[in-house]
């Protein structure tokens, strides 16, 4: 899915209302209807609603909303700045059909600290849409901040008020903090990073039927990873092949102390299809890799660390999980790297040794993928100010380097030397674990070794691990849900994959 600019999806609502044909106020009537189906389905506990409306089309979503709740049985009342003043053409429209209905209230937003909230009233911001540009002042900042200190569940429509759709805000602004955000047609960006993410609650994207032919034919730089383009990437298992033809995948990690983390990174290689999988570690792993690993070949690579990283052409590694950062370690990962010229992912310690000298990412050979957590991509490339600038330093280093960056964070972003950007939507609090990033890493080797293009195994690596701790928190919750549970998930994941593959046969 596309994630579009404030000004691409305004041109977008034109193009519809100019190539279907629809007038403004039907796509805004489709639009309200989307949300108070939604609503009707979603909250029967609550059968009121506060519907706070601002004067643009945001507000006019709102009346009409509005309008449509109060017919489905809900006890509505509206707030608005002050009906004498001007709105949108489209909002007035809709103000003026509930003058016709004698069951609505409307309301002055000074009214609201003698409205009685109880736990039944729903609140809804209707307030500001996409267009807002600058930060909330006077009596729209007061407003916010009074309906942020209320405990009752709030929806926003489209964008919750304050919130810019393409970025960050100032430093002081206020913003609504929503339970749910009722987006439509697609994702915006300030919805993925942890700065501006967390006022939008859970955020549902509602289908309003916009021209899929501007969709398709507008180029975009950023992308949600969506079941459409997974289902695409994905591979089915072919009934005559066998194990060389899913490749040879070779985990190289482990050290005195920090066997369990090649443990994992070797397990989720297997349970993501290599056709051989081998774990390079040192000698005081062999025990507990043959006897936790079975299916797994070990090479012996030093004794209590590596020392020699075994170059093998017909080998795709996965090299990081466990690894340490002991010197002889260091020198034989530089040594490797500077003979080794084939894509490869690089993770947790080789990432730490790489950047003790900038010097050292030269040796990553192109088209190689790397999977940095914040603190380790800011050892790597240096601090930023905020996720939006560590993603476009990313994006300048994945092009001058010609990498795959795989930037792990709550919606990870999968950066390609193109200056594509795709945010994975799958995964949950449960991974933000010790164990978590050496199963992606296996998985991506596996992957990687079965021949998927580096851009679509991190597509896919990423979405797997998130779908497989979706269902592993299902199971165990977030709080008590282990990286080896994820492991176990991914059967099922692939599982599901293959049935909607067939059907589609």
């Amino acid at each position: 899915m596309k994630i579009f600019t404030t000004e691409q999806i305004r041109n977008w609502d034109h193009y519809t209302i100019s190539h279907e044909p629809i007038s403004s106020i039907q796509l805004m009537e489709r639009a309200s209807t989307a949300v108070a189906n939604w609503i009707s389905e979603h909250c029967k506990n609550h059968k009121r609603a506060a519907v706070f409306c601002g004067n643009g089309n945001n507000g006019g979503d709102g009346l009409a909303i509005s309008r449509m709740l109060y017919m489905k049985g809900f006890d509505v009342d509206i707030f608005i700045h002050d009906p004498k003043s001007k709105f949108s053409q489209d909002a007035a429209v809709n103000l003026k059909r509930l003058r016709d209905i004698s069951g609505i209230t409307i309301r002055n937003f000074s009214q609201i600290e003698q409205y009685g909230f109880d736990d039944k009233t729903l609140i809804i911001d209707a307030l500001f849409g996409i267009g807002l540009s600058r930060s909330l002042k006077g009596e729209n900042r007061h407003l916010v901040e009074q309906l942020n200190a209320k405990e009752n569940l709030t929806l926003s429509i489209d964008v919750p008020s304050g919130l810019f759709a393409d970025g960050l805000f100032e430093d002081d602004a206020v913003i609504l903090k929503a339970d749910y955000t009722l987006s439509f047609q697609s994702w915006k960006r300030s919805f993925l990073h942890p700065e501006t993410g967390k006022y939008t609650g859970k955020v549902i994207i509602l289908d309003i039927d916009l021209s899929k032919d501007y969709s398709e034919k507008t180029e975009a730089e950023y992308f949600v990873t969506d079941d459409f383009l997974i289902e695409n990437i994905f591979r089915p298992r072919q009934e005559f092949s066998h194990k060389g033809n899913y490749g040879k995948a070779v985990i190289a990690g482990g050290s005195y102390g920090k066997i369990g983390a090649a443990v994992l990174a070797t397990k989720s290689a297997l349970r993501a299809g290599a056709g051989l999988t081998f774990t390079l570690s040192p000698n005081c792993g062999y025990e507990i890799l043959q006897s936790s690993c079975p299916e797994a070949m070990f090479i012996e690579a030093g004794g209590k660390y590596i020392t020699d990283f075994e170059n093998d052409p017909g080998f795709t590694y996965g090299i990081g999980p466990g690894l340490g950062t002991h010197p002889d370690t260091e020198k034989g990962l530089l040594n490797f790297l500077e003979n080794y010229h084939q894509p490869l992912v690089l993770d947790a310690d080789a990432l730490n040794i790489l950047s003790k000298t900038s010097g050292n990412l030269k040796l990553i050979p192109q088209k190689s993928i790397i999977t940095p957590h914040p603190k380790e991509f800011e050892r790597l490339f240096g601090s930023t100010e905020n996720s939006f600038k560590r993603l476009e330093l990313a994006i300048e280093k994945s092009r001058e380097l010609n990498i795959y960056i795989v930037l792990k964070d709550h919606h990870t972003q999968i950066i390609t030397p193109q200056g594509k950007v795709y945010y994975n939507i799958t995964g949950n609090a449960g991974l933000a674990k010790g164990g978590s990033g050496d199963v992606l890493t296996g998985i991506l080797t596996s992957l990687l070794a079965q021949q998927y293009s580096e851009e679509h195994a991190c597509i896919l690596g990423v979405w797997l691990h998130g779908k497989a701790a979706d269902l592993a928190s299902e199971k165990y919750s977030k709080e008590s849900m282990l990286p080896t549970d994820v492991i176990h998930e991914l059967g099922g994941v692939f599982a599901e994959l293959d049935r909607k593959k067939a059907r589609n046969l």
